[in-house]
């Protein structure tokens, strides 16, 4: 049986793993799969072989894409492996925008800042025959934070999403490999640990985040219809 790998591109605060656990620990809440493996990137555990992969999850960080760290390019390259043999993938926030840069397209500092908080975000007609994003509603709620973004996508990548504050919200290049800026692994708790954390200095900013909070279950779903298509491709 393949492996479907969580790749962990980083950890969390501290203070949130205390209480909510760390990023795969949210995803694996939402994936109906046996056979899952975590690789811990950043402590130079080994990339999979292509031939093992039913499908690639990489994560968040708190890094960015733009340091261009070690174990970032060789992600990289590893993206473009994974795209040309077909093997589902997903990116998540900075797996999103590595996917991105992987592919030609330009990462770097939103022009308009941080994204922070509960938003909603609005899918294209492009959306309506994707085999992830026809299962949700034309506009719904998710968690973001990012300073950086895609600022542009690769050649032929095709939108899916996008909202005022952030263009490129949710791409996919060819029919297996998805990113998602936003944060479809995040419950109403995460992001109010990572509101907490990052306007720790800034109360007024920081409760009027906290009060529009929501629940985000459309975008939660994102794991589950993934992990479908992955298992569905490897049938």
């Amino acid at each position: 049986m393949k492996k479907l790998f969580i790749i962990k591109a980083g950890k969390t605060f501290d203070t949130i793993i205390s209480e909510h656990g760390d990023f795969e620990d949210w995803i694996l809440k939402y994936i109906n799969y046996e056979n899952i493996k975590i690789i811990d990137i950043q402590n130079n555990e080994e990339i999979p072989s292509l031939n093992d992969c039913l499908g690639v999850i990489i994560t968040g960080s708190h890094a960015m894409v733009t340091q261009e760290l070690p174990w970032s390019l060789k992600l990289e390259i590893f993206i473009k492996e994974v795209i040309l043999a077909k093997i589902p993938f997903l990116g998540i926030c900075y797996g999103h925008q590595l996917l991105a840069k992987s592919l030609g397209a330009k990462v770097d500092y939103h022009p308009k800042g941080i994204e922070l908080g509960t938003v909603n975000i609005s899918v294209s007609k492009e959306a309506l025959s994707d085999d992830i994003f026809k299962y949700l509603p034309s506009s719904f709620d998710v968690h973001v934070v990012h300073s950086q973004s895609a600022i542009s996508l690769p050649k032929n990548a095709v939108l899916l999403a996008s909202n005022n504050h952030e263009q490129n919200q949710a791409f996919r290049v060819g029919q297996n490999a998805w990113g998602v800026q936003f944060h479809p692994e995040y419950d109403e708790n995460v992001m109010k640990g990572y509101i907490k954390e990052v306007l720790k200095n800034n109360d007024e900013e920081k409760n009027r985040l906290l009060k529009k909070v929501k629940q985000s279950n459309h975008s939660n779903e994102i794991i589950k219809l993934f992990v479908n298509v992955a298992k569905a491709s490897n049938y």
